[in-house]
């Protein structure tokens, strides 16, 4: 504390309050990023799971109709909730020609060169 005619003086100096500014503001930046950091995060995760769904309902869909499905690749939409997928579908011929492997990839209609998830399953011929 500085003594000003012999008083004492009270309070922060200039210099003390810069210095507390300086480590609030940074600590309120930090806050903020990673924040934002976060609800980046969120959002992936949750593109990433709705994406999983899209790709589990056909492979789901092929099961129970029992379908075998051509050689070859067919794209469809399908969306969930408000994301705009589209999935594409690629089947592939196996060693044992009483089974095929389908493959959906799940894509976003905005971003089609980026591949969210690929899930495979074999599937017998029912017949």
């Amino acid at each position: 504390m500085l003594r000003l005619n012999g008083q004492q003086s009270q309070g922060f100096t200039l210099l003390e309050v810069l210095v507390a500014l300086v480590i609030v503001g940074v600590a309120l930046g930090a806050s903020l990023r990673a924040i934002g950091s976060l609800s980046k995060n969120s959002d992936h995760l949750r593109a990433a799971m709705m994406a999983t769904w899209s790709a589990e309902n056909r492979l789901s869909q092929i099961r129970l109709v029992k379908e075998f499905p051509d050689i070859g690749r067919s794209n469809f939409p399908c969306p969930q909730d408000d994301l705009p997928f589209i999935c594409q579908q690629d089947v592939y011929a196996t060693p044992n020609p009483s089974f095929r492997r389908v493959e959906v990839i799940v894509m976003d209609e905005r971003f089609p060169d980026r591949q969210i998830i690929k899930l495979s399953q074999i599937v017998p011929n029912a017949l």
